[in-house]
């Protein structure tokens, strides 16, 4: 299995202007703080990075100045999903020379691609450069769903090496790793995003944690993902505990959002959402001010 895609990937904002214009400089302060907490990978341009509102000069300026900002003391995964397959074929081939460890692809398309069409346009991404690439499962947003047959035929494919798959809606973590792993190459790594489940799968053996909270709370994140990797049950569900408050926020109002709140705490000037996302109300703003209490950060 690639140790790349294995541990806490966490996910930094990408700070730009009202007008998609990247704030490199306050992004690379983002990278380096994560680098110097020492996560496993930085997932720069995730949907935590707003990378699908962000236009395709403006991802590249994003991916110099993180990978210039990890400065090769942390890997980094970039997001390439793009609406067609030449744009995202680009997209990787830029983050390959930029010095990228490896992609993260979804499968954007503005009408649902069908089996056949997400396939080719994954052959296609994954045959582009010589990087691992990693599947983005996340119909959440793209409105695709991955079926077990996709997944196993992606597998196969040279190059893929790992999915990030959702939250299972039964939270039975044991009996989809099991099944996932079953149809998959032994060498394909299987991870989790949706950060209120990151106890739940990395106790189950999920390979990676696809953090978002990651990206701006790195420490605590760690401790959580640690504890699991060790096999501390009852040390990570006491972290999970700690951070349940802002687990309930980020399901009630949206992760993305509520990272500025966050940012806003450690006076990270990343600017405003893209519009048209807008900043959560004040009382979540001020509900996250006291999750964040409680984790002592």
């Amino acid at each position: 299995m690639s140790p790349l895609f294995t541990g806490l990937s966490a996910f930094p904002l990408t700070p730009a202007d009202a007008n998609g214009v990247v704030d490199t400089n306050t992004l690379g302060i983002l990278v380096d703080r994560l680098a110097t907490a020492g996560v496993d990978t930085i997932g720069l341009l995730g949907s935590t990075g707003g990378y699908a509102y962000l236009d395709r000069a403006e991802r590249v300026r994003a991916v110099a100045a993180g990978i210039e900002a990890a400065a090769g003391r942390v890997p980094v995964i970039v997001g390439v999903g793009a609406l067609r397959t030449s744009w995202a074929v680009e997209l990787a081939r830029n983050a390959e020379r930029n010095g990228a460890s490896g992609l993260l692809l979804a499968p954007i398309s503005y009408l649902p691609a069908k089996h056949h069409e997400a396939a080719a346009h994954y052959r296609a991404v994954a045959g582009a450069t010589a990087l691992p690439l990693c599947v983005y499962n996340n119909p959440g947003t793209t409105g695709f769903t991955f079926s077990d047959a996709l997944i196993a035929e992606l597998a196969a494919v040279p190059g893929i090496a790992a999915i990030k798959m959702p939250l299972p809606a039964d939270a039975d973590y044991v009996a989809e790793l099991a099944r996932l792993r079953a149809m998959t190459p032994e060498t394909f790594a299987i991870g989790y995003s949706g950060d209120w489940g990151a106890t739940a799968s990395l106790l189950a053996r999920g390979a990676a944690w696809y953090s978002v909270v990651a990206g701006l709370l790195p420490e605590p994140a760690l401790r959580l993902t640690r504890a699991a990797q060790a096999g501390r049950g009852d040390e990570a569900e006491a972290m999970d505990a700690a951070f349940a408050p802002l687990w309930a926020l980020f399901k009630a109002y949206g992760s993305l959002r509520l990272m500025y709140a966050i940012a806003d705490r450690f006076s990270l000037s990343v600017g405003d959402p893209p519009l048209p996302l807008m900043r959560a109300p004040y009382p979540a703003v001020a509900a996250v001010h006291a999750a964040l209490d409680r984790l002592g950060v």
